[in-house]
């Protein structure tokens, strides 16, 4: 499989929250922690579990960084 997505980050699953439709994925990603929400059905068809060795796709259009006044 070739993809467009250049931001490709290894990763292990940490933790997985499941919730009524979606899940929340705790990854690290050598030290940095990510948490992905994905639907139950994704999790389940990826067969997530903890330990798994996943890679992460990130694709954003906008960052946005906020600080207090």
């Amino acid at each position: 499989m070739r993809l467009s997505a250049r931001n490709k980050i290894p990763a292990q699953v940490v933790a997985i929250t499941h919730g009524e439709a979606t899940a929340n994925v705790e990854l690290d990603a050598g030290g940095l922690r990510l948490v992905a929400s994905i639907t139950q059905e994704a999790a389940r068809e990826l067969g997530l579990a903890q330990g798994s060795q996943v890679i992460t796709l990130i694709k954003a259009s906008d960052v946005i960084l906020a600080v207090e006044d």
